[in-house]
């Protein structure tokens, strides 16, 4: 199995920086905007940006965790089933601009169960989509990114592994290397 750092913890903290001004560029002063990490593996990323949003504008920034496991259109023909996660948004959705926050875009699945998730808590104003790498010529649906860390090519065969500090890893990196079988 080859293995491929494609971000180390130095170009991940530039990444997310950048991210981090886009945000601040097109919010600017903006009262209605929130940020929602999808469980399980947005929600460090979330975590990161609203830290630094509020570090740099002095601005609260509301943060929210929403599990997409029951919106999945995959949920009941998946051969292992699949553990739900915490849904924490302790806050209307309603006429706030959401941004929306996974480290990996691959199909295009995760987003679209999202988009329905989300409108439990309120019909938002806009919504826009923040993701860590943005695997390109995978796409299921049309789904495309408002703000990119990374775009990398890759194929079906292939699979991104983001690891991160706080969810135990001896350091934050991103990984691409061959999986041995295709993701169920």
């Amino acid at each position: 199995m080859q293995k491929r750092k494609i971000l180390d913890g130095q170009l991940l903290e530039i990444t997310v920086a950048r991210l981090t001004q886009e945000i601040i560029e097109n919010h600017e002063g903006s009262q209605d905007t929130v940020i929602l990490g999808l469980q399980p593996r947005g929600t460090i990323l979330a975590e990161r940006i609203r830290a630094s949003v509020e570090k740099q504008t002095g601005q609260d920034v509301p943060l929210g965790y929403l599990d997409i496991t029951f919106y999945r259109d995959d949920f009941r023909t998946r051969r292992n089933p699949l553990s739900a996660n915490q849904t924490k948004v302790p806050f209307s959705l309603e006429n706030k601009q959401v941004i929306l926050v996974d480290d990996v875009l691959y199909t295009g699945r995760s987003t679209r169960a999202a988009l329905d998730a989300l409108l439990a808590f309120g019909r938002p104003k806009k919504v826009e989509l923040l993701v860590l790498i943005d695997r390109k010529y995978v796409r299921d649906l049309p789904v495309e990114a408002n703000y990119i860390g990374k775009q990398v090519n890759t194929i079906v065969s292939q699979h991104i592994d983001v690891q991160w500090v706080e969810d135990g890893a001896s350091e934050d990196a991103i990984w691409l290397f061959e999986s041995k079988e295709t993701e169920q």
